[in-house]
């Protein structure tokens, strides 16, 4: 339970005249109440008053689980044979009588959920906007949350070490995810923050290409794209080796996308914007001519959820400070021929940044 930006985030409200804050994005949730679930098609809420109790507002096979979590206050739980916007009605008319103004995630919150919520209120009661602050709040990392953070990066570098070893002639790209979640899960790594990338040769020209089938073969580069959740705080990574003696074409592309990744992690320090360090990985592999193939941001915020704000793209001119967070991820990805990308994600200092991951750039080559 994060009491730290709770208290932020009644002083935002307390300034905005916001009376309640509606949070339903799990992350979000997590990250304020200390409590994670994945609720699916169920309702998971967490109601934040300015100067009275919160509570939880759970399905009920979840209430036991909330109940031993972090979570300090009371816990509401609901049958799937219940309507849980009409509980959801008759708990804030009871518990907080008096409020005019709830606060609302857009960015999270879907059009028939909204409606049904609505639908609970008096036509008096309006709705504001929580994304901006909630982005803001989860911007500058406290100390704790950048052990955490740290914890999480050490794990995806031993997830790129077990992959690192089951590479071998043969063996499909979904064999060597399953051996990386199998020895994770046999050391306590419960959860990956999202769905391991493996992928072979000319599959890892497209960015998020979909592991299968595919076997790994000589002379061929092998893309790596994981993280875990660790403590409640994601890691992200991308490492491309190479089985046996890569061609020179694909050691060219290598060395470009890692001239990149190393001068945008270079120029990370407070004061830079976001679109200046998206400019300076693209300006290198521009030079050699392969602009067209870096058709994404240099990378994003990350946190308790994998992709936060911010975006590291053209166009975004956030002044980085000291404690953000966020990925440096350039890549090419050259249809047919050959995709490379290499991923740290760094902690902003003083003066320059940290990287999360550990796990060598220079071109490795699985013999």
């Amino acid at each position: 339970m994060n009491l730290e930006k709770i208290n932020e985030l009644r002083q935002w409200m307390a300034q905005k005249e916001i009376d309640l804050a509606y949070i339903s994005d799990p992350g979000h949730i997590a990250y304020f109440a200390g409590y994670e679930s994945e609720p699916h098609e169920r309702v998971l809420a967490l109601f934040l008053p300015l100067d009275q109790d919160p509570f939880l507002f759970t399905p009920a096979l979840e209430v036991e689980d909330a109940q031993n979590s972090p979570w300090a206050y009371d816990v509401r739980g609901y049958l799937d044979s219940e309507d849980p916007w009409l509980l959801i009605g008759q708990e804030i008319r009871t518990r907080y009588p008096q409020i005019k103004t709830i606060g609302i995630e857009k960015n999270a919150l879907t059009v028939d959920r909204f409606d049904a919520l609505s639908q609970q209120m008096t036509s008096s009661v309006r709705f504001a906007d929580l994304t901006p602050v909630i982005q803001r709040l989860q911007l500058i990392k406290t100390t704790k949350e950048k052990e955490q953070l740290i914890a999480a990066g050490k794990w995806a570098d031993v997830a790129f070490e077990i992959g690192f070893r089951s590479i071998k002639e043969g063996v499909t790209e979904q064999a060597i995810i399953a051996e990386i979640e199998y020895q994770l899960k046999k050391q306590g790594v419960s959860q990956m923050s999202f769905d391991t990338l493996v992928l072979a040769g000319t599959n890892a020209a497209s960015p998020h290409g979909t592991p299968g089938s595919t076997t790994i073969q000589p002379n061929e580069l092998v893309l790596f794209d994981l993280g875990v959740v660790w403590d409640g705080y994601c890691s992200d990574a991308t490492r491309t080796v190479a089985f046996q003696k890569p061609t020179e074409f694909q050691e060219k592309i290598y060395q470009i996308t890692l001239e990149a990744q190393l001068a945008a992690q270079e120029a990370v320090r407070p004061g830079v914007t976001a679109a200046e360090l998206d400019q300076v990985a693209r300006n290198v592999i521009e030079s050699y001519g392969y602009g067209e193939y870096f058709n994404h941001r240099l990378g994003h915020g990350i946190g308790t959820t994998v992709h936060e704000y911010p975006s590291l793209v053209a166009g975004n001119d956030l002044v980085i400070e000291e404690g953000m967070c966020f990925s440096l991820e350039p890549g090419i990805y050259i249809p047919d021929q050959v995709g490379v990308r290499i991923e740290d994600c760094v902690y902003v200092t003083s003066d320059s940044c940290i990287p999360f991951t550990t796990t060598p750039k220079e071109l490795l080559v699985v013999e």
